[in-house]
């Protein structure tokens, strides 16, 4: 079994009050959950353009948790900035992002790839010069159409949607003790094995 020394947990999303619960902010929802399981709070960053909390992991270290304050298309920014400081490698970069691609209530796990068209990821990718961090994909479903995309990504999903999402990150969760020992393998087999 190959441990992962995850060190970096990045919730994607863009900051203000109107952009609270939209689809795109499905990151920051997940980090929001996660700081309040290990009693974590945010606190801003300037120097890492976001808010900054950190987890304390039995066995594992510390944990850093990052919500971008630069608006999603500029997320590279302030995970370049994080990443630089502390030295860190792309493969200890755990990045929590929204997917078009999957039904709201999918949640899957997978180390690098391309960005497919989402700008957070985009841009993250030319900030490291890397593609080999991992991803955690919250499905938020596709409204049909490219044209519609970018109205729908910043909408708030309907109650079921917001519900399944919910479930989705839930599930999440309950792998996150996996995933911070750095057990990748089993926490993708967790997650991903059907209930």
């Amino acid at each position: 079994m190959t441990l992962v020394d995850i060190k970096l947990i990045v919730g994607l999303g863009n900051p203000g009050q109107q952009y609270d619960k939209t689809r795109h902010n499905a990151g920051f929802l997940f980090l929001d959950g996660l700081a309040q399981d290990y009693h974590a709070d945010f606190l801003p960053s300037s120097k890492m353009h976001g808010l900054l909390a950190k987890i304390e992991q039995p066995g594992a270290g510390g944990v850093w948790l990052l919500k971008p304050s630069t608006f999603m298309n500029l997320s590279g920014q302030s995970v370049g900035a994080l990443v630089r400081f502390y030295q860190l490698q792309p493969e200890q970069i755990l990045v929590v992002h929204d997917e078009l691609d999957f039904d709201a209530g999918t949640v899957k796990l997978k180390k690098g790839g391309g960005h497919g068209g989402h700008n957070g990821l985009r841009d993250i990718i030319a900030h490291l010069h890397s593609r080999d961090f991992y991803r955690l994909r919250l499905g938020i479903g596709h409204p049909g159409s490219r044209e519609q995309v970018i109205q729908y990504v910043l909408e708030k999903p309907s109650k079921v949607d917001l519900h399944s999402i919910e479930n989705a990150i839930n599930q999440a969760m309950v792998v996150m003790p996996d995933l911070l020992k750095g057990d990748i393998e089993m926490a993708t087999k967790r997650l991903h094995s059907p209930v």
